[in-house]
């Protein structure tokens, strides 16, 4: 639906979930995000300083689905937010995670090749400028998530476009995907930074490692 009711507390995220059962659970990356979010009323600290001391968020979504192209799974981002960057706006998506891996490399996704999943994967990467087939080891999910972004940019006609990784792992897991990613895409990752890059569309990329506050993965 495109119609979206505001939340009154972390508690409204959990029914979004595809199995609120299993994943609301402290310590994972869904009561991490809802947690943080509604504490920040506006963009936790991490996120504001990757996009700027500038920046302010307009409006965010929860589990947000984006419709990609090739199929009819959608990319599910765990934050979608409208962001100001001064005299900008971004469409921003944003990747909860903990300790969860970043699911299937390119290649396991890729194991039954068929028409719907090639024709996704190659406007993929014609949306980033990034060279088709991509290795085999680097994780799908951190480029449909980024499509995602791309895809609501076109949508609502922002200026940018930024995909987040919004880490509580306070050891960084799973990082080197992340790194791997930017690095495919010429770009060199660090973590708390802004990464950009020029799109063949001529809008701005921001990609970004934020690492969230401890105190979100424990128990309440």
């Amino acid at each position: 639906m495109r119609i979206y009711i505001p939340t009154e507390g972390p508690g409204d995220w959990r029914k979004l979930l595809a199995d609120p059962e299993k994943q609301w659970r402290s310590g994972f990356s869904a009561m991490a995000m809802a947690r943080s979010w509604e504490a920040a009323n506006g963009l936790p600290k991490e996120i504001q300083a990757i996009l700027g001391k500038n920046s302010e968020l307009l409006l965010a979504i929860p589990e947000h689905k984006v419709p990609l192209p090739g199929g009819r799974r959608e990319s599910q981002c765990d934050v979608f937010a409208l962001v100001a960057i001064a005299d900008r706006i971004a469409s921003v998506a944003v990747e909860g995670k903990v300790n969860e891996p970043f699911g299937p490399t390119i290649g396991d996704w890729l194991i039954r090749p068929t028409p719907g999943r090639i024709k996704r994967l190659t406007t993929i990467c014609e949306m980033l400028g990034g060279a088709y087939p991509p290795p085999p080891e680097l994780r799908y999910q951190l480029f449909h998530r980024t499509a995602a972004a791309l895809i609501e940019a076109g949508r609502f006609n922002t200026d940018s476009a930024a995909m987040i990784v919004h880490s509580f792992s306070q050891e960084h897991r799973w990082y080197d995907d992340f790194h791997a990613f930017c690095s495919y895409l010429g770009l060199e990752g660090e973590r708390g930074k802004a990464v950009p890059k020029q799109l063949p569309d001529g809008r701005e990329l921001i990609l970004g490692w934020a690492t969230g506050d401890r105190r979100y993965i424990e128990p309440e």
